[in-house]
């Protein structure tokens, strides 16, 4: 029996007739809120080996995930289990861009009115999603507008917003660097409050080595638990998610100097307390070691493998000079409405 998968680009994918293939959407719930293929299988990649049967072999099997890490893993289990089955290489976000970019804006529900356009180019978060919010809070039902802004993290930011608000998003595209968002107020449809909720929601602040091992630790146990878990990485905290080499991005003065001055990467973190010179750091890693305790290196990998969700303050990001070619990979964007959304549909939020 034929074993192996097959690997697609996300442009063969989007030729694809869908109706004809299983497709299986290893990305979390919360993801798929304004994101999703009608019709996919929602299986998430935490929650895989318990809901593998869920999976019919009647037709072949295209598997994604975000960026194409998990699928392929997901991917290798399947075709050994006798699954036709192929991985979208670069995950749903390739098909996203690409499908975007060739595809020009689909107009908003229909209306007599035309929408109003709110001009947020150049803001930093929050500002993009407070402009939309203080326009729209005293319109009626049914008022559209069509939102521009430049800033990365409104992308994540808007479809979270409309889905925690009750506003409906019509449609989002980015084209040559400015994201295009129609939004439709109305307020029926906003979620009430629910109850039994177990998402957990982090705010990594700190850069100290101690607080982070701690932070992945907790939400590695709360990932193996089933749970839905977001690390939101703010002002400090953005350089455990820096690349370890120096990556040539272009910066002013002052913002190289901020690169000099801090930490790049996991294996630059110092001790909250007894550091010594970086000393403390290497005792404590020796330690560990030496216990049998994972490095943070490898709790970091534990954590993207088993769907954690590791988020950069965009606006922290600007403050600091740090690009995004500077982060690993499998982190996203995102501003004060991606972390809120998060955190409302989690019982538990800690500030590290």
């Amino acid at each position: 029996m034929d074993n192996t998968f097959k690997t697609i680009s996300a442009a063969e994918f989007a030729a694809l007739d869908f109706t004809k293939y299983t497709l299986v959407d290893l990305r979390e719930p919360d993801e798929l809120l304004v994101s999703g293929i009608a019709g996919a299988i929602n299986i998430p990649f935490s929650q895989f080996a318990a809901k593998l049967d869920d999976i019919p072999k009647d037709k072949p099997v295209i598997v994604y995930c975000r960026v194409g890490d998990f699928s392929e893993q997901i991917a290798e289990i399947l075709a050994d289990r006798g699954y036709d089955v192929a991985h979208v290489e670069g995950g749903y976000n390739a098909y996203r861009r690409l499908t975007e970019c060739a595809a020009p804006p689909e107009p908003a529900a229909s209306t007599t009115a035309e929408p109003v356009l709110i001009d947020a180019k150049g803001l930093k978060c929050p500002g993009p999603i407070v402009k939309v919010a203080d326009f729209l809070r005293d319109q009626p039902d049914g008022t559209r507008v069509h939102v521009e802004a430049t800033e990365d993290a409104f992308y994540s930011d808007i479809r979270v917003w409309c889905a925690r608000t009750g506003n409906r998003l019509d449609n989002i595209t980015f084209t040559d660097g400015i994201i295009h968002a129609d939004v439709t107020r109305q307020t029926q449809t906003a979620p009430t409050a629910q109850t039994g909720q177990n998402d957990k929601t982090f705010v990594v602040f700190s850069g100290d080595l101690d607080k982070t091992i701690a932070a992945f630790i907790m939400a590695n146990g709360a990932a193996a638990m089933g749970r839905s878990v977001t690390i939101f990485f703010t002002f400090w905290g953005l350089n455990i998610l820096r690349r370890p080499e120096r990556v040539k991005v272009k910066k002013a003065f002052i913002e190289r100097m901020f690169g000099i001055m801090m930490p790049r990467g996991t294996k630059q973190l110092g001790l909250s307390r007894m550091n010594m010179g970086g000393a403390g750091a290497k005792m404590i890693r020796g330690i560990m070691q030496s216990k049998g305790v994972s490095s943070l290196e490898e709790l970091i990998d534990s954590a993207t493998m088993h769907g954690v969700r590791l988020v950069a303050c965009q606006m922290s990001m600007d403050i600091m000079g740090i690009r995004k070619e500077e982060l690993i990979d499998g982190v996203e964007l995102g501003g004060v409405s991606t972390f809120l959304g998060s955190g409302e549909q989690s019982d538990m939020s800690l500030f590290i």
